[in-house]
């Protein structure tokens, strides 16, 4: 391999369902911490320390865009630039914009596109991966990353080889296959010719844009034609909505990868996991004596093969034997492992009656800090507020809702209406309804305060905005 950089491709977008109640729809797994410090996001992006590569693409949608930032923030990576689809229309779109970015300036490089939710134990191998699939890549290849499987394996699609590739380890793809039923995948596994579709793809920019406008014209065409109206904000590309809305849904699978002549797949075993449920997560996570996996404040007594996670309080549990339980501040869910699947329902239900929990935690990250909802009735709300050193909430104003705020820690630097103020330990200000308004921590450590919301109306929609610093309407 040569020192060319790899442009990796970071796909993060996502609904929320498979992890739920920790991951939400605008709060994906890919955001969270599972079994380390780093965020599945930031470890994805950290895989390639050791590969010369440029900042990374990532491909996100516009209510997590500030998320992304700030998790790429935090590792340093303030480099990235992330691509916000207007919605999401599946992986060759997604990639597609990509790719377009990465030869925007007269480069052609090769991408690595990755998705954000994936787990990877084996660094070292992984990137000798890359290396062998940059060179196929240069070679006018389209790589698929297949992982060799280690069980019979029904929720995964699979990649069947074909010849072998000349002084490679690689294989021409024969085939793609559709998650197969038990027996079928039992003799995939014997067979030794068949892997799992890991979703990880290598390719030059060029050569995928040439193989979609070669099979799929209309995705490349619509990609191109929203492409040609970007707009630039702070770290985010922003591309044409209406047209976008046109561009067909479409996995790359389908799209390329299963059509072109010069598909191959490069076999890994890396200690790879889509985390696609509570049970996968449950495989990949460190175990007891008694095969329990305790996240948090957990009391276990006599329980066996269980997934248990506490995220705000004590979990005591007697005598259970594999089954998940999940605690958040504001949802708990219990069920048997070999039912997790069926959370995806259970989040449709919420989202058929109209509740709030499929879409968000109880508390909610904005580019500024964020804020826990610590009570909530009829006509009032209680927030707890953490403004980050040196952010500002947007100057706005409220038509429903009258605010009060108590400092609890920081100093708060408050404006209403010509006056401005400076608050700190202890000290409170009374903001009425329709009085313009601004909040701003000026100093070197957070700002915590408590918000009383008081009126008619509560929801985060009863904003007018006249000037944010964030790009924010």
């Amino acid at each position: 391999m040569n020192n060319t950089p790899v442009q990796p491709v970071i796909l993060a977008g996502g609904s929320g369902t498979r992890l739920w109640p920790l991951s939400r729809q605008h709060y994906a797994k890919q955001y969270l911490a599972l079994g380390g410090d780093k965020t599945l996001l930031q470890e994805t992006a950290e895989r390639l320390d050791k590969l010369p590569h440029v900042p990374p693409l990532i491909v996100c949608n516009e209510e997590t865009r500030f998320l992304a930032a700030e998790q790429m923030r935090q590792i340093g990576q303030e480099g990235a630039k992330i691509l916000l689809e207007p919605a999401g229309r599946n992986t060759a779109p997604a990639i597609a914009l990509a790719a377009l970015e990465a030869v925007s300036d007269g480069e052609d490089p090769v991408l690595l596109v990755m998705p954000a939710d994936h787990k990877v134990t084996n660094t070292k191998v992984f990137i000798d991966a890359v290396k062998s699939g940059v060179n196929l890549s240069e070679a006018g290849h389209l790589v698929t990353f297949g992982i060799v499987p280690d069980k019979p394996e029904i929720g995964y699609g699979y990649i069947r080889r074909g010849t072998s590739i000349t002084d490679s380890e690689a294989f021409v793809v024969d085939s793609f296959v559709e998650k197969p039923e038990r027996s079928t995948a039992e003799s995939y596994l014997s067979s030794g010719g068949y892997y799992w579709n890991s979703g990880i793809f290598m390719f030059r920019a060029s050569k995928y844009l040439e193989e979609l406008e070669k099979f799929r014209p209309d995705i490349l065409e619509a990609c191109q034609n929203a492409f040609a109206a970007k707009e630039e904000d702070l770290h985010f590309l922003r591309f044409n909505e209406a047209v976008f809305l046109t561009c067909p849904d479409e996995s790359v699978d389908y799209a390329v990868m299963e059509k072109t002549n010069s598909a191959v797949v490069l076999p890994i075993d890396v200690g790879w996991s889509d985390i696609g449920s509570w049970s996968s997560l449950w495989e990949a996570s460190p175990k007891n004596a008694s095969q329990n996996c305790e996240v948090g404040d957990v009391l276990n007594l006599d329980g066996s093969g269980n997934y248990i996670n506490a995220g705000s309080r004590l979990v005591a549990t007697i005598g259970l034997e594999d089954m998940v339980v999940v605690e958040t501040k504001d949802v708990v869910l219990v069920a048997p492992k070999n039912r997790v699947q069926d959370v995806k329902d259970i989040v449709k239900h919420l989202k058929d009656e109209g509740r709030s929990e499929y879409q968000h935690h109880r508390e909610v990250y904005r580019p500024w800090g964020k804020y826990d909802c610590v009570d909530i009735g009829d006509r009032y709300q209680v927030k707890r507020i953490t403004v980050k050193p040196g952010a500002k909430l947007s100057v706005q104003k409220h038509h429903h809702r009258a605010e009060h705020w108590v400092v609890v820690s920081g100093t708060a630097n408050v404006t209403k209406g010509e006056e401005t103020i400076l608050l700190t330990e202890n000290q409170s200000t009374y903001i009425p309804l329709g009085e313009v308004h601004s909040l701003e921590n000026p100093g070197k450590v957070p700002l915590e305060l408590i918000e009383v919301q008081s009126g008619s109306y509560l929801g985060e929609d009863d904003i007018v905005r006249f000037e944010d610093r964030y790009g924010r309407d």
